[in-house]
């Protein structure tokens, strides 16, 4: 069976690799007219890291990025509110969490395909069912015919829009800057996940390789994202501690990604037939809890399982009623701390904070452990 993918993001190329261990011919459509590292950081939590160490890219992925031990929620000061250390799911799970440039991830992932059909410039246009299938239109005027269709296509996914079209963005009113930076960390941040909240705003912070630091800024918005300017980042965070004011000050300004915070409405229909989505184009999450891309990854290796014992309705099927609690779980709860973290009243702010400092660290790790798992 050949399987078509519309994406080469990574939850596309992950399904992929998965997809090819099992035996499958794949073709993947993309639309980008190449494939280049470009993006910002991500992180590979330990739930993530399992799924590559199963498709024997754990290694790699390691030496390529830089282990994240701890996550630490604190004031603008950098004075800790609350701080979970990581090493009980290391030596539970055998694997690290790994934070590393999205762009390096993405080529790994293309190196390790067999496949050489990643078709370039191939933005789809259209999908039309027919009896062999899916015809498939592309806005370059090529039509492919498909008869098992995955879409791994992101938020604003045109396989979804063209089965699904009633699903519903949601918006945070929250705008969000990405950038990566050469920066010397001080020692006790260079493994740890620093995320520094303030009045409707926060700032975050990883290393993901040698002197390399990704960061992550949001703000709220009132009425639209154009209340902020790029151009005037550092007057936002200005009340921040001095590392992270001289590591906005340290990247240039043409190499900051600027992007409204998202997601997808919960909805409870992934499949169709012999047409599945996956990752952000199924369940696009907010990414307070680091997850997107973990569940991407997560889905990949189910959704492999499953086409592996059954013709593809059947699996899809199964996928979804596997897959679906979980992720429903994962972006309702990052919708909720996202509003939690960009509380504007000080009252309510040191209500949270002495809540965060209270939670005994048991419960913090019986929370995270349930995303993990």
């Amino acid at each position: 069976m050949t399987i078509d993918i519309i994406g080469a993001g990574i939850g596309g190329l992950t399904t992929a690799i998965a997809l090819e261990k099992k035996g499958f011919k794949i073709r993947i459509f993309e639309q980008v007219n190449e494939i280049k590292p470009v993006g910002a950081g991500i992180i590979l939590a330990s739930n993530a890291m399992r799924v590559y160490e199963k498709l024997g890219l754990k290694k790699i992925i390691e030496e390529s990025g830089n282990p994240v031990s701890s996550m630490n929620i604190t004031k603008a000061n950098l004075n800790t509110i609350s701080k979970t250390d990581l090493s009980y799911f290391e030596n539970k799970y055998k694997v690290k969490s790994i934070a590393i440039h999205r762009g390096i991830l993405q080529q790994i992932l293309v190196d390790k395909l067999k496949t050489k059909e990643i078709n370039l410039n191939h933005q789809l246009n259209k999908i039309v069912k027919n009896d062999s299938g899916y015809a498939l239109t592309f806005e370059n005027g090529n039509t492919h015919q498909s008869t098992t269709l995955i879409g791994a296509d992101g938020l604003n996914s045109l396989v979804r829009q063209n089965i699904f079209p009633d699903n519903e963005i949601r918006n945070a009113n929250q705008i969000c800057w990405r950038g990566v930076t050469n920066f010397d960390l001080p020692s006790e941040y260079k493994n740890e996940l620093v995320e520094a909240w303030e009045k409707s705003g926060r700032f975050g912070f990883v290393q993901i390789a040698q002197n390399k630091v990704y960061w992550y800024a949001l703000k709220s918005f009132q009425t639209n994202k154009n209340e902020f300017s790029v151009d005037h980042i550092e007057a936002y965070f200005n009340d921040y501690d001095p590392i992270i004011k001289n590591m906005i000050k340290s990247t240039k300004r043409d190499e900051i990604f600027t992007a409204e915070i998202s997601d997808l409405k919960p909805t409870n229909i992934w499949h169709k037939e012999n047409l599945c989505l996956i990752g952000d184009a199924a369940h696009a999450t907010t990414p307070n809890l680091g997850q997107g891309a973990c569940q991407a990854i997560e889905d990949a290796l189910m959704l492999s399982e499953y086409l592996n014992k059954y013709e593809a309705n059947r699996a899809f099927e199964k996928f979804q009623k596997l897959r679906l609690p979980r992720v429903h779980r994962v972006v309702k709860s990052s919708w909720m701390i996202g509003k939690m973290a960009h509380l504007s009243n000080p009252i309510l702010i040191a209500i949270r904070n002495q809540i965060m400092r209270l939670t005994p660290s048991s419960v913090n790790r019986n929370n995270l452990n349930r995303i993990l798992e």
